[in-house]
């Protein structure tokens, strides 16, 4: 219970802090590559984007293929603006990305479970922190496996 009151309190906080002008821009999301990976039409380009403190299973990894899924029936085709956080080493924007009725895709995706809060990349995340730690706690998605693999230890293995 008071893990929920918790929850809500700092969800409800992140609101006001989330300047409502801070954001670079809005377009269709025109493709999800995987669970953590869309590309957004802007200016008549796709702007491939990854969401920026999440990382969801690889495709090829156990949950991958439903990551990918609950990310597509949050924002294909819909409008979704994004605020950048720069780029990574793959030149894709980190943003995070927001619907129109304000939902915070990346941390909806850790919130119902499909991706882990990316603590390397994004340690000041406690709000990431929280929604997962409460996605654990109900075995919501990927954490209905009792020994899920992180996919920086798969993508560490695959490679060999």
């Amino acid at each position: 219970m008071r893990l929920r009151l918790w929850l809500t309190f700092l969800l409800l906080f992140s609101r006001l802090l989330t300047p409502a002008l801070a954001h670079d821009f809005t377009g269709q999301v025109v493709g999800v590559i995987d669970g953590d990976t869309i590309e957004v039409l802007h200016n008549k380009k796709a702007v491939r984007v990854r969401l920026q403190g999440i990382d969801c299973p690889e495709k090829a990894q156990a949950f991958g293929n439903r990551a990918k899924l609950a990310t597509s029936d949050l924002v294909f085709a819909k409008s979704v603006t994004i605020e950048s956080h720069g780029q990574d080493k793959y030149k894709r924007m980190l943003g995070d990305v927001f619907l129109s009725d304000g939902t915070h895709v990346n941390r909806e995706l850790v919130a119902e479970g499909w991706c882990w809060w990316y603590q390397k990349y994004a340690p000041e995340e406690i709000i990431l922190a929280a929604l997962e730690a409460a996605a654990r706690l109900a075995h919501k998605g990927l954490w209905a496996d009792p020994h899920p693999i992180p996919p920086w230890e798969w993508r560490k293995r695959a490679k060999g």
